[in-house]
């Protein structure tokens, strides 16, 4: 279509490599082994850092659909991630829901939340709607840490493990299984989503707002569209989250939280699946890796991550090389 550029491939240079069935199978499965034997080859502690490293993943993808995807600058997306969590904790403690009943719930005040913040601000462009975001984002933080009903400052203490058909999933190997299986559907979902019509709208009016509207696209609903679909990624992954820890606290969902995953985008390469996960992956692996590092870890993945953006501006993971 003139004027705009050809459809992207969500999974970048990864579709070029794996061209056939057999090759995406054989993939497929070594991934599925790796991930199913990992526990094992890096004990308790490393299943804790995976874990966290795939809620990441999680997260990560959710803020892909909105900043790699839709083309949003979203500096608050640490406040889904708390009003998954918050849900979860609130009804489980105070009301006796199980968690079952209660994470439909935390998804709904989730889209419920996207839409009453995302359909003013999203007429919004640029730098005006990153403010607006992150301001979102502390508003949420700091009205829990206000209220009797959050727990204040201490947060909520005692959120109850799920159950799922006699299985009480509750040590860290059950989580991590868990985690797996939300990343694989996350996954799953956001690369349906890229190559469906509301992922090519996303394309245009990322590449064009006014010329995307001249084709009859409403630039408002598709980009409300992204936010409500990443507010859903954001409040799953808060919601078992906070059954993984028991306790939560505002803390937990600061303005770092934001950059954190904002940063595993931008760093695997933004509307990129494979990058995006990658990215999450280095975000909580590399402090880890760098730990005998003491103090001066933090200095050296902040230059590594400077390095990375100054020779790899687009992203670790590359584009899908276009065919001659």
């Amino acid at each position: 279509m003139a004027g705009f550029p050809e459809r992207p491939s969500a999974w970048g240079g990864l579709s070029a490599i794996l061209d056939t069935p057999a090759k995406r199978a054989a993939a497929i499965g070594v991934i599925l082994v790796a991930m199913a034997v990992a526990p094992f080859a890096f004990g308790t502690y490393g299943t804790v850092i995976l874990t966290n490293a795939l809620l990441y993943v999680l997260l990560a993808l959710g803020l892909n659909i909105v900043v790699g995807y839709a083309g949003l600058l979203d500096l608050g997306f640490a406040a889904f991630f708390a009003v998954g969590a918050y849900t979860v904790g609130i009804t489980t403690l105070h009301f006796g829901l199980s968690f079952w009943l209660a994470l439909p719930l935390a998804v709904l005040i989730a889209i419920i939340a996207g839409i009453v913040i995302g359909a003013p601000t999203l007429r919004l462009r640029s730098d005006y709607l990153a403010i607006v975001t992150l301001g979102f984002g502390e508003i949420v933080r700091i009205t829990a840490r206000n209220l009797r009903e959050t727990g204040g400052a201490s947060g909520l203490i005692g959120i109850d493990s799920p159950w799922l058909f006699g299985w009480h999933i509750r040590t860290p190997l059950d989580f991590y299984y868990v985690f797996c299986v939300l990343a694989i559907l996350g996954v799953i979902a956001s690369a349906r989503l890229a190559n469906s019509r509301l992922g090519r709208a996303w394309l245009y009016v990322r590449h064009d707002e006014d010329a995307a509207e001249a084709m009859g696209i409403n630039r408002v609903k598709v980009k409300l569209a992204a936010y409500v679909v990443g507010a859903i990624y954001g409040s799953i992954g808060g919601a078992f989250f906070a059954a993984n820890l028991g306790a939560i606290s505002p803390e937990s969902f600061s303005f770092r939280q934001s950059v954190l995953i904002l940063m595993a985008v931008i760093l695997g390469g933004m509307g990129k699946i494979p990058g995006v996960i990658l990215g999450a992956f280095i975000v909580i692996l590399a402090p880890e890796l760098l730990r005998d590092a003491g103090d001066m870890r933090l200095l050296i993945f902040a230059v590594g991550l400077l390095l990375i953006m100054l020779f790899r501006p687009s992203g670790i993971w590359p584009a899908r090389s276009k065919q001659k």
